[in-house]
């Protein structure tokens, strides 16, 4: 795999390359090794559908979770406590509120980075809440979004996010003042 391309949201790019420049260093390393290890010539990393060879996301997920592993990148976690106070017209639920959690893929030194090739995976949230509310929490300050572009997402099942969508859905909503910076790159196999 390699980067294909790169949208910055809010000067994402340009403070990855220069104040965090070890762990874009990183990032690009392991979608490098990722690359190498999930190649079409390894069957044990594809599944055949109509016809054609498409990637497994669950695959690809393992790869990068690996990788990012070796290098120190922890999961994040943030318990919520979700509110009931705002149920109308007599609603109660069965059972009290539901307590459970946010979660961001990897973080390191104030990055956080969330990897997606699942299918209908949040995405524009990802960027628009999670980033976000982990900076609230003081747990990043900038982040990497990785996602396939359209012409690699053709090769996973169907309802995966590309890059181009995600870019034209940043760019239609604008920039908002509680962003962080936020790289997004677009992989291709």
């Amino acid at each position: 795999m390699k980067i294909a391309d790169m949208y910055s949201l809010k000067d994402g790019r340009e403070v990855m390359e220069s104040k965090l420049a070890a762990e874009f260093q990183e990032i690009t390393e392991i979608i490098n090794v990722v690359g190498g290890a999930t190649s079409h010539t390894n069957g044990q990393e594809e599944q055949a559908m109509s016809g054609g060879m498409l990637y497994r996301p669950s695959s690809l997920n393992r790869a990068f979770k690996k990788e990012f592993g070796a290098r120190d990148w922890k999961k994040e976690r943030i318990q919520c406590e979700f509110p009931s106070k705002y149920y109308v017209n007599g609603y109660t639920p069965r059972r009290p509120p539901l307590s459970g959690f946010r979660e961001m893929d990897f973080v390191k030194n104030q990055v956080g980075a969330e990897v997606h090739f699942s299918k209908n995976a949040p995405t524009i949230c990802s960027v628009c809440a999670v980033m976000t509310i982990f900076n609230r929490y003081q747990k990043v300050d900038c982040g990497v979004e990785i996602v396939p572009v359209k012409r690699f997402q053709k090769e996973m099942p169907p309802g995966t996010p590309f890059f181009e969508q995600f870019v034209w859905d940043l760019e239609q909503r604008g920039v908002a003042d509680i962003d962080i910076p936020v790289l997004i790159l677009g992989i291709t196999g």
